[in-house]
């Protein structure tokens, strides 16, 4: 008897392996697909996607049956993204965006809402508790579909993507509150035990407080620790694990998970890991956010748009022209240029993913039937549809711009180096050209595109990228390189940054070409094995030169270059020690304290 149910039990396991094998492969093989195709057609991947849904979906050829349950999964991909875009705020340009977040984002919501109610009791026989619920769903836009946007095109850091994204920080952060009037405008009976919305909110900012704490004084110091080890698989695990963990807690206390993952984000946005943290989830991100669309697209019932195309189609088009002119207003009046004011409207025009959700609570509060829930379904999902077309209008109005890194190659591809040179500007060419001919095999990183078509007509292979990320010079094989040279303009190479190429790389070199002054003080000498400050060889140089011509003694030349460096050494150390640059002032030449040195000529 025991060996037949254990015999059932692994049949019944392995139809299940069976089943999810099937399903998981018609799935990837049709939106592989339609992502190719349209990819082919310049429509974006979103729109694959969706259609791909459409086709295998129960509404479509009804190869799956199970869009609800492949939608819970899958939404874990928006949790991801949110967590990557709080890795990209740390709390200081979070502060910086508040009037943006809590001014243009809630007038866009509040005003939205109360337009689209309008559109509903127009086109509808709605209750107006019902079509204010539907107006509430429809105001919000997709996150998943604008930020993945804005991220591939390197546009989130400009002002555009930033008012952008503001405007979504707050939708995210509503959903809560609108979750909250929902529930009071419900006409179903009371879920014993179910907390009251206040009860919420002090919920919310308990779990924020926990998290921020969390972060501080637990994952950082987890991740130093990881960090020692330079195991990529423990970063993966430590990242995953941060964002189901923050994601579980808001979960558990009836919040948005994807808040949760957010806060969780913006808490490790100032870690030295950061770049390695977003380069290990991303992918997992990339994977879901794919099968969520997928997933929007199977729950899309085909029969309700058939049988009332003109509403579905009309209704679409009015969400669509309703959210560009309010949030082209809106963001005029908040300082935006007309462009992209006109611009940031087309990208927010889509009804969202969580308007399903508000739909479903919406349906369980007996305000909407589930045949408006499909209705209304099909209207979100069409104009999720229309977002590629948008964005291929608003590039002609120069809003959204190519990426640089489609025709650029990246170091994942380079061949083993013996250095790697990030920065191929004057400074860099100069010392990738002096270890090429020591036959020294170097690896070139740079991440201006126009430098790297001119090295490129020059005969130099320059790869794109950022070399400051941990990730990317992991691709570009800077664990087996013997040295890593920054020879990139500026400051941004800094102690965080340092310290976490340090602890990933232990047996390579690292050297420096420093701006000035400041920034040497500002770097750990500890994590460096040489700092080069790109104008003092050369102005020494020019001195000396002009010594000679006017015929003093080289040996006079000679002991003023020693003195000079021996006194610059010197300053150096005592303004490191006292944390002053006007430290050690005395002991340069020609000022009124100057200590005593005999430059008179030698006889």
């Amino acid at each position: 008897m025991a060996d037949e149910a254990a015999a059932e039990a692994h049949g019944g396991a392995h139809g299940l392996t069976g089943e999810l094998l099937l399903d998981g492969f018609i799935l990837l093989g049709a939106a592989l697909g339609f992502v190719l195709l349209f990819r082919r057609l310049g429509l974006g991947a979103v729109l694959g996607y969706l259609l791909a849904g459409v086709a295998v979906g129960p509404f479509g050829l009804a190869l799956i049956d199970s869009g609800e349950s492949i939608l819970a999964v899958a939404e874990i991909g928006i949790v991801l993204l949110l967590f990557l875009v709080g890795l990209e705020l740390a709390p200081a340009r979070l502060w910086r965006l508040r009037r943006d977040i809590f001014g243009l984002g809630m007038l866009q919501v509040i005003v939205c809402a109360i337009a689209i109610t309008g559109l509903v009791l127009a086109g509808t026989s709605f209750t107006l508790a019902a079509a204010f619920a539907v107006g509430m769903s429809l105001a919000l836009s997709s996150t998943a579909q604008v930020l993945p946007l804005l991220q591939s095109e390197g546009r989130l850091n400009t002002p555009l993507g930033e008012r952008t994204f503001s405007v979504l920080l707050f939708q995210d952060l509503s959903i809560v509150p609108l979750l909250t009037i929902v529930a009071v405008l419900s006409r179903a009976p009371a879920v014993p035990g179910a907390p009251p919305g206040w009860l919420l909110a002090i919920y919310a900012v308990l779990a924020i407080v926990g998290l921020v704490l969390a972060g501080r004084y637990v994952l950082n110091p987890l991740l130093g620790l990881v960090g020692r080890f330079a195991e990529r698989e423990l970063f993966i695990v430590t990242g995953l694990f941060t964002v189901f963990a923050a994601a579980a807690l808001m979960d558990s206390l009836g919040l948005s998970m994807a808040l949760g993952a957010f806060v969780a984000g913006v808490m490790l946005a100032d870690s030295p890991y950061r770049h390695e943290l977003e380069a290990d989830v991303d992918p997992f991100r990339s994977i879901l956010l794919g099968l969520f669309f997928l997933a929007v697209g199977m729950m899309l019932d085909v029969g309700v748009v058939l049988a009332q195309p003109l509403f579905v189609i009309g209704m679409a088009v009015a969400l669509v022209a309703t959210k560009v002119a309010i949030i082209f207003a809106l963001a005029r009046a908040f300082g935006v240029t007309t462009r992209s004011a006109f611009v940031m409207g087309l990208l927010l025009s889509q009804g969202g993913e969580f308007a399903f959700v508000l739909f479903a609570e919406a349906e369980r509060a007996l305000l909407v039937a589930d045949s408006a829930t499909s209705l209304f379904g099909a209207v979100v999902t069409l104009s999720m549809a229309t977002t590629p077309f948008l964005m291929a209008l608003a590039k002609r109005f120069g809003g959204v711009k190519a990426s640089a890194r489609e025709d650029m190659d990246g170091p994942s591809g380079a061949p083993t180096p013996g250095a790697i040179i990030v920065g191929h500007g004057r400074f860099g060419q100069t010392v990738s050209q002096m270890l090429t001919g020591a036959n020294i095999p170097v690896t070139l990183i740079d991440s201006k595109p126009d430098q790297i078509d001119l090295s490129g007509e020059f005969g130099r292979k320059v790869y794109y990228g950022d070399g400051l990320r941990v990730d990317l010079l992991r691709e570009a094989g800077a664990d087996e390189a013997r040295a890593i040279l920054f020879c990139n303009d500026g400051t941004a190479l800094n102690n965080e940054r340092l310290e976490a190429i340090r602890m990933a790389f232990p047996k390579a070199l690292i050297f420096a070409r420093t701006f000035d002054r400041r920034h040497v003080l500002n770097l750990d000498a500890d994590q460096l094995d040489g700092t080069f400050r790109e104008l003092l060889e050369s102005a020494i140089s020019m001195a000396r030169q002009a010594m000679a011509r006017i015929d003093l003694d080289e040996t006079l030349i000679d002991r003023v270059e020693e003195e000079y460096r021996k006194r610059d050494c010197d300053r150096l150390d005592m303004q490191r020690e006292e944390g002053d640059l006007r430290a050690g002032a005395e002991m340069s030449f020609g000022t009124a304290e100057s200590l005593d040195f005999d430059g008179s000529e030698p006889r």
